[in-house]
This record gives structure tokens, C-alpha cells and sequence, in this order.
């Protein structure tokens, strides 16, 4: 305990005397407070550092870096809610060292089917709204995030689609320590949603009216448990075309909401091919519309006329050039950006 005690406060003094602008004594850095992180056979980064644990298991276990980021991912589903899950959508860009090739794929839902433009002005209308409202039933597309799995997994897994699912299956029935930064996104939270329909505060509380876990508390999902290993058995299919699919269609239509089954049936994901500029002399590769990431691609092409050598990083006229290109950028994504099979979105 003493020599615990100890790193600690010597962890707290380095960072007390880094925050006050002293240089690491090793690096020669500013803010430098631990070691760099370096392997030889894999690495795996995530928020939670279960999930992290989870992707690097996956990896010892022969699976393959989709693997390991597929099972990783599933697991923040679970224990960060805050942020992701699968009921949401998946970009992904994929280096074979193999073929020497970048693989994009966009896991995008669409909307439905039977939401069309002068019913979504309609509903707009009727909520005295200009634009789609960020909760509630009509801002719903189809979830991607499986079929994104799926197809991730089809090109370049390695270990049954299951057995990549299993950790979150089991850490989702038999519970997980909340994570601190989580526990207060999540309280915060939960007053968001708790009119939404459904089991909500069921699920995400842990007396079933409104209490978020805190920060150590331990939190279980069953009814994920069960969804994760559906799709594990099925490859995605019990997700689209199953069970779950008649499950989300049954919600939709008993709260106003406008998801079907033939939505889900309809659903795929579309590989697609980066996109790219060159910046100084570096390849930087992004996916292309409907994501946004051509927006950091053209503030490059725009940051490129200048020469930051003779700019001091973090000056006025640094952080300006950097904030107007940004806002260029984004004017064109809010112009043009769009589903390509319908807007006409001059790429190059």
C-alpha cells in the first residue's frame, strides 16, 4: 500500500507541476505525464479500458485487428452508452498490409421508406419546427452498426463471429464497473430521454426511475446480452430480418414511429472507396459523402498555401487560419454533402 500510495503522489505532483507549465524532465515536453505505449504484435485503443482489455484479448486469441476492433466496439456499446451502440451507424477505413490497399466502408442507415420529404415537412410542421428535432421518433434511420460488423467481419475476420461478440455478451449479463468520465455523461443523460417510450428507464437506470449509475457502480444489460448473441449466431440476419427486426417494427408503429421491417430487410452496408488529398508530401485519406470527412480534406488543401514554419503554433494568426478554414469547409458540408445516389456533390 505505501509504495501505491507513493506512485500516486508522485503521479499527482508531476501532473500538478506539468499543468503549471514545467517541462517532463524526460521528453522535454509540456504536459508529458506517463511512457508511450509500444508493442510488437498489436495494439488496441478505447475509452473504457475494459474494452480495450476486451479488443487486446481478441488479438492473443488469433483473431485479426477487425476482430479485435469489432469485439472492442460492441463492448462500448455496452459500457459507454453515452456515445455509441448499435443502434447507430458505422464509417470504417480498413489497411490490408497484404494487398497494400485502403478498404472504406460506409455503414450508414437510410431513412424510411415510408418517411418521405413532404411527410417529414408535415411532421416538421406539426411540431412548429425548421428542422428535424435531435430526439424522438422522426429523426430515426435504420441502424448500420451491424451491418457494418458483419461485412467487416466477412472480408477480414478471423475467429467465429460469436466468439468476437462473446466478451460484451458475457460483461452485459454479468455487469461491469462504470467507468468515471461515463457515469457523468450518463446522468446527464437520462433527463434527455426519460419521457422516450419504451423500456428506457428500465434499462438505463439502475432503479428503474431515473437513477444513473455512478462512477464504480456495477451496471447489466440482459436484454443486450440477448441481442449480441442473436447476432452473433445469425451473422446480422436475426438484426434485419428476424426476430429483432419484428421487435423494432412493433415499437415503431405502437409510438408513432416510421422504421419498418422491409426498412431493415433493405438494409446494407456499401463498400466505397477513400477519398484523398496530399498534404506536404503525406497521403491523407477520408471517407468520401454522405460522411463528412472531406471536410478535413479541404481545410488541408486551404491550410496548404500557408507556411506554418514561420507561424507559431498556438498565436492569433495561427488558431485564425485554422478556424476559417474551418469554417469554409463546413459551409460547403452543409451545401452539399448529401446521400450520393440523390445530390450531385462535386467531390474533386
Amino acid at each position: 500500500m505505501f509504495f501505491r500510495s507513493l506512485a500516486a503522489l508522485l503521479l499527482v505532483f508531476t501532473f500538478t507541476q506539468n499543468s503549471l507549465g514545467q517541462i517532463d524532465r524526460i521528453t522535454g515536453l509540456p504536459f508529458a505525464t506517463r511512457s508511450e505505449v509500444v508493442a510488437r504484435h498489436g495494439m488496441v485503443c478505447t475509452s473504457v479500458p475494459l474494452a480495450t482489455e476486451i479488443g487486446i484479448d481478441i488479438l492473443k486469441r488469433g483473431g485479426s485487428a477487425v476482430d479485435a476492433a469489432i469485439a472492442a466496439n460492441a463492448a462500448l456499446g455496452l459500457m459507454e452508452p453515452t456515445g455509441n451502440g448499435i443502434g447507430g451507424d458505422l464509417y470504417a477505413i480498413v489497411y490490408s498490409a497484404k494487398e497494400n490497399k485502403l478498404y472504406g466502408i460506409n455503414a450508414s442507415g437510410r431513412s424510411p421508406l415510408g418517411l418521405s420529404y413532404d411527410r417529414m415537412k408535415a411532421e416538421l410542421q406539426k411540431l412548429k419546427r425548421e428542422t428535424i428535432p435531435p430526439r424522438g421518433m422522426l429523426p430515426i434511420s435504420v441502424p448500420g452498426t451491424v451491418s457494418g460488423w458483419t461485412e467487416l467481419h466477412k472480408k477480414f475476420g478471423k475467429l467465429p463471429f460469436r466468439e468476437v461478440l462473446a466478451p460484451a455478451v458475457q460483461y452485459a449479463e454479468e455487469g461491469f464497473p462504470v467507468s468515471e468520465l461515463v457515469a457523468y455523461y450518463w446522468g446527464r443523460s437520462v433527463p434527455l430521454y426519460e419521457e422516450l417510450p419504451g423500456a428506457f428507464l428500465e434499462t438505463y437506470t439502475l432503479d428503474g426511475k431515473g437513477r444513473a449509475p455512478a462512477k464504480g457502480d456495477i451496471f447489466k444489460n440482459p436484454a443486450l446480452a440477448r441481442t449480441l448473441r442473436a447476432i452473433g449466431e445469425t451473422n446480422g440476419d436475426a438484426f434485419y430480418k428476424g426476430e429483432i427486426a419484428d421487435q423494432m417494427d412493433a415499437f415503431m408503429q405502437a409510438n408513432g414511429g416510421w422504421l419498418r421491417k422491409a426498412d431493415f430487410e433493405k438494409h446494407t452496408a456499401t463498400w466505397v472507396e477513400p477519398a484523398s488529398v496530399n498534404y506536404r508530401g503525406y497521403d491523407v485519406f477520408e471517407l468520401p459523402p454522405n460522411g463528412q470527412g472531406i471536410a478535413a480534406l479541404q481545410m488541408l488543401n486551404i491550410l496548404e498555401g500557408y507556411d506554418f514554419k514561420t507561424i507559431r503554433h498556438g498565436s492569433a494568426q495561427h488558431i485564425h487560419l485554422f478556424v476559417e478554414a474551418k469554417k469554409l469547409a463546413f459551409e460547403d458540408r452543409a451545401r452539399y454533402y448529401g446521400d450520393p445516389r440523390f445530390s450531385k456533390i462535386p467531390v474533386r
